[in-house]
């Protein structure tokens, strides 16, 4: 199939232009720079430079293109688009990303209609869920309850599945590229547990990830996915793991109290009340084999 990555060479765009190039696939991928183009031929598709925040941009891309698929894999997370991560104030460090899911979403799904593309693919977040409603790890079906920007990913969701669409939901991000700044700050100690860290997190595997969207594109799938690993995980059981596969000492456990002062209500939330979610739906509906089914043969690999 001819198919449209918006967000390209992001670090899931680049997994996912790789992969969809081993198979077959003529991949058209965009970058907000020309520094990004040459990546981008080199992983074997076709690059455009791309404004996703601009109507005009984002339709002469698609048109250009002429896919048969969009992907919305756009984000701006880096450094040069949200500076430094920071979750004491993160509606500013999720702003411009936040844009993406609603402005930039609705500019992809314009283009889509004008151009006659029937089949949208979008990335949402399954990082961690505060409901109580429903059991202890979280379904497709259950509420989906976030500390920022819920206005945006349900609308990303809901325009998107309206559309005929499929929303995949990604876990937290593990792998080449996606969690440096936390490598490093494991590997300093400066990244504690906090309170009794009974925080839910549901990780995958950038490569994992890749392949599930694949199958979504390729299935055409529909309606809204988990795409997690088996694994839902208690900060308190993957922060020490984690520490341990590199080689540095066990992380130092603070109060939420001062947790809070620190690094804000969000990073709190996130250590001590989020919930995981199933990938149940994904396996059975998608046939998704995950090459990481745990995350702690993820981390074994990717820091011992």
């Amino acid at each position: 199939m001819r198919v449209f990555v918006a967000g390209g060479s992001g670090v899931v765009g680049c997994q996912l232009v790789a992969q969809l190039v081993a198979r077959g696939h003529q991949v058209t991928a965009t970058a907000t720079s020309p520094a990004k183009l040459a990546l981008l031929k080199e992983l074997g598709a076709e690059g455009v430079v791309m404004d996703g925040l601009d109507t005009a941009s984002v339709g002469e891309a698609v048109a250009m293109a002429q896919p048969e698929v969009i992907v919305n894999e756009m984000t701006a997370l880096s450094e040069k688009h949200a500076g430094n991560p920071n979750l004491r104030r993160p509606e500013r460090y999720f702003a411009i990303t936040g844009r993406l899911r609603s402005e930039g979403t609705d500019h992809l799904l314009a283009a889509a209609e004008a151009t006659g593309v029937s089949h949208v693919v979008a990335q949402s977040g399954a990082l961690f869920n505060l409901t109580r409603q429903g059991g202890p790890v979280k379904t497709e079906q259950d509420p989906l309850e976030v500390p920022v920007g819920a206005k945006e990913i349900s609308h990303l969701e809901d325009v998107v599945v309206k559309a005929g669409g499929v929303i995949l939901r990604y876990g937290t991000l593990y792998g080449p590229g996606t969690s440096d700044d936390q490598v490093r700050l494991v590997r300093k100690r400066m990244f504690p547990l906090v309170g009794d860290g009974a925080g839910q997190f549901s990780f995958v595997h950038v490569e994992d990830a890749a392949t599930a969207t694949i199958l979504a594109i390729e299935k055409k799938a529909r309606g809204v996915f988990n795409i997690v690993d088996d694994d839902p995980a208690a900060a308190s059981d993957w922060l020490p793991y984690m520490a341990e596969c590199m080689g540095a000492k066990p992380p130092r456990r603070i109060p939420a109290w001062l947790a809070r002062l620190v690094a804000g209500d969000m990073a709190v939330a996130m250590m001590t009340k989020g919930y995981g979610f199933s990938n149940a739906k994904a396996k059975a509906e998608l046939g998704w084999e995950l090459r990481y089914p745990s995350w702690r043969q993820g981390f074994r690999h990717e820091y011992a």
